[in-house]
């Protein structure tokens, strides 16, 4: 006790408590400061607890208490027997039941401030199936539970990112690098935006490509609709075979339709329904009432820590070495008595595990042979609206349609698979062309940039268009014969347009290079000046926080004013009408007149009482004569039951004899034969 005490005066003088406490002055605090003290603990736990607990009602400070510790999951020591004296401690500040609160308090602060944090958007409102019939309150309802899962999903992504070791400046320094990037990309697209308006109807081309890409996203999604449709062929031909094969098999069946095995057939069938309704489903349906009750226990129990289930782990572990050991000892043990009883009972569990198995097999062939008959049925009437009669295809017809559509299948996967091909050598073709147009738009903007630095931009175009020229002349002198002289002077004339166009762009390049430079000191003073704005702003967003985070805190301050207020208020109002109540009962009940003293609380609950223990006496002693007659009634009903299928038979029987004789009777009279109709 002494070390329990020792930590909890050590973590009270540690922050955020500051109490400045020692063993002594601890020991010796009065009820009520003992509990300030808990309730202090608890408000760095949950902030709504921030009260004086002078202030408050020892009633209102329990459920409070109570409330918050039940959230967090505290068990006190002991039985449950003892919960009541856990109760009267906590209320009267005894330091036995005060002194292990705060210990388990202060040993798990950040882990239940965690806990408090959550429960308070976790803890789902229990609202009476009565009201949840109203279309209002069930979409409420649904939207508050959407909710709670999104806020899960939140904080599971918030924790992941506190977790993931990513820093400020690493985020800062990426939303740098992608502003440069869009920088770049903006500048890019300008460039080549002023390269295609030189280009004559640039619009047109522009939609044309615009039209090329619609195009091809559309044949993308053509080509996965068509797969789809492929897998729907597949899976019809699948099902198509599924559905002959069901066919012939029922063929086959029908052509053995005797009396006898129908009869046999529904003696399989009632025993494996009597086996089905007495046996399989009574299990099945008691399996899923316990997982129901199961699933709604944990449903009601409140969310669980990683302490709590590390705790419930160490249990599971404990038990299953418990068990290790008893089979251990069993087997130790080894009386021949017990090993032959465990034989026949790993020979009946596997006999009742193969019959259960059976039975699902069974219904799951019964299941799939009405979706047969069905499916037959809807076929049959479609083809009777076809207007193709009510005859099926048989015998060597079928055989011959089935090869026919076998080999037409053939042929389809062939050109499927050629398709295939050839789409795939286009798609390496398409592929081939555009790295070439990438490579060629490469090497056409580095000659560019090389132009630009050698002061010649343009040059390169100035080349494409003289030898587009020279192309056009040699064509014209093949056409009319042109002779060298001319082909001279057109490169002479050519060759002093460059020079000229050299000598227009030399004072531009002089006069770019300072504007250059201005242009870098200038970008620089605005890095400068930026980062003093960023700075300044930094400092006048911390200011803004600040103001706001007190403004709030004193909103929140306020509203819990006016609440206790408005509490205390109704609190008043309800002891009021509490005692009015209790000084009315008082009279009714002291009362001499026998009249007012019959419209007593207290007469009315005792006269309610007796006449339900009169009624729970009748319906005990008639569940224990429907308990004792239960059985007789059971066997009684059974053999009326086996009496009516004896009958019903009997009955069936009679019918058949008596359609079988109407047919004819042979009568002989005086050595002659007469058949009667």
């Amino acid at each position: 006790m002494s070390e329990q005490i020792k930590f909890i005066v050590e973590q009270l003088n540690k922050e955020p408590f500051k109490k400045n406490f020692n063993l002594i002055t601890f020991d010796s605090l009065e009820p009520l400061q003992l509990l300030q003290v808990l309730n202090d603990v608890l408000a760095e736990v949950d902030p709504k607890h921030n009260i004086d607990i002078r202030e408050e009602m020892p009633e209102q400070m329990a459920k409070r208490m109570f409330s918050l510790l039940g959230v967090l999951k505290y068990k006190p020591p002991g039985n449950v027997s003892e919960a009541s004296n856990f109760r009267q401690g906590l209320v009267t500040g005894s330091k036995p039941v005060i002194h292990p609160i705060l210990h388990w308090l202060l040993q798990r602060i950040n882990e239940l401030k965690k806990r408090a944090y959550l429960a308070r958007f976790l803890m789902k409102l229990e609202v009476p199936a009565e009201f949840l019939q109203d279309d209002v309150i069930a979409d409420t309802h649904h939207q508050y539970e959407d909710l709670v899962e999104s806020f899960k999903t939140y904080h599971k992504e918030c924790e992941q990112l506190k977790t993931s070791g990513f820093s400020t400046a690493e985020i800062r320094r990426d939303i740098t690098a992608m502003e440069e990037e869009k920088d770049q990309l903006i500048k890019r697209v300008e460039r080549l935006k002023k390269r295609v308006e030189t280009v004559s109807n640039h619009q047109r081309m522009l939609e044309l490509a615009r039209q090329l890409r619609v195009e091809k996203e559309r044949e993308e999604s053509l080509a996965h609709q068509k797969q789809e449709q492929k897998n729907q062929l597949f899976h019809a031909e699948q099902r198509l075979q599924r559905s002959q094969q069901q066919l012939k098999d029922l063929r086959q069946a029908a052509a053995d339709a005797k009396p006898e095995s129908l009869m046999k057939r529904l003696e399989e069938e009632i025993k494996f329904n009597t086996y089905m309704v007495s046996d399989k489903l009574p299990k099945e349906l008691e399996s899923k009432k316990k997982t129901v009750q199961y699933l709604q226990k944990v449903v009601a129990e409140p969310a669980m820590g990683q302490s709590e289930l590390g705790e419930l782990e160490n249990k599971i572990r404990e038990i299953n070495t418990q068990i290790n050991q008893i089979i251990e000892k069993r087997m130790m043990r080894n009386d021949p008595m017990d090993d032959k009883l465990s034989l026949f009972r790993q020979q009946a569990s596997i006999i009742s595990r193969k019959k259960e198995a059976k039975a699902e097999e069974v219904q799951e062939a019964r299941e799939e042979l009405a979706n047969t008959e069905r499916e037959l049925a809807h076929k049959t009437s479609q083809v009777r609206d076809l207007g193709g009669g009510s005859e099926l295809v048989r015998g060597d017809e079928f055989k011959r349609y089935v090869s026919k559509l076998r080999s037409k299948g053939t042929v389809f996967k062939k050109k499927r698979q050629e398709i295939a091909d050839m789409r795939a050598e286009y798609g390496v073709l398409q592929r081939t062309e555009e790295i070439l147009k990438q490579r060629h738009e490469a090497v056409h903007q580095q000659l560019q940039s090389i132009e630009a630095k050698r002061g010649i931009s343009g040059y390169s175009d100035t080349q494409e268009e003289l030898e587009r020229v020279s192309a056009i002349k040699s064509e014209l002198d093949d056409v009319k014969g042109r002779t060298l002289d001319d082909m001279s002077e057109m490169v002479r004339k050519l060759n002093s347009v460059i020079a000229e166009k050299k000598s227009g762009l030399a004072p531009v390049i002089k006069e770019l290079r300072p504007l250059r430079q201005k242009c870098q000191e200038l970008t620089q003073e605005y890095e400068e000046k930026k980062a003093q704005y960023d700075s300044c702003a930094a400092g006048l967003e911390s200011n803004r926080s600040k103001l706001e985070q007190e403004v709030r805190g004193l909103r929140e301050e306020n509203a819990q004013e006016e609440s206790r207020y408005h509490y205390i208020n109704c609190m008043r109002e309800v002891i009021e009408m509490q005692m009015q109540r209790a000084a009315d009962e008082m009279k009714a009940y002291v009362s001499p007149d026998p009249q007012e003293r019959r419209k007593a609380v207290r007469e009315l609950y005792t006269k309610n009482i007796t006449e339900q223990e009169n009624l729970g006496k009748k319906l005990r002693e008639k569940q224990r004569a429907v308990r004792e007659s239960h059985g007789p009634n059971m066997k009684q009903v059974k053999m009326w039951r086996d009496l009516e299928q004896l009958m019903e038979c009997k009955r069936q029987c009679f019918l058949r004899a008596q359609s079988q004789a109407s047919i004819g009777q042979v009568i002989q009279e005086a050595g002659e034969d007469r058949l009667v109709l």
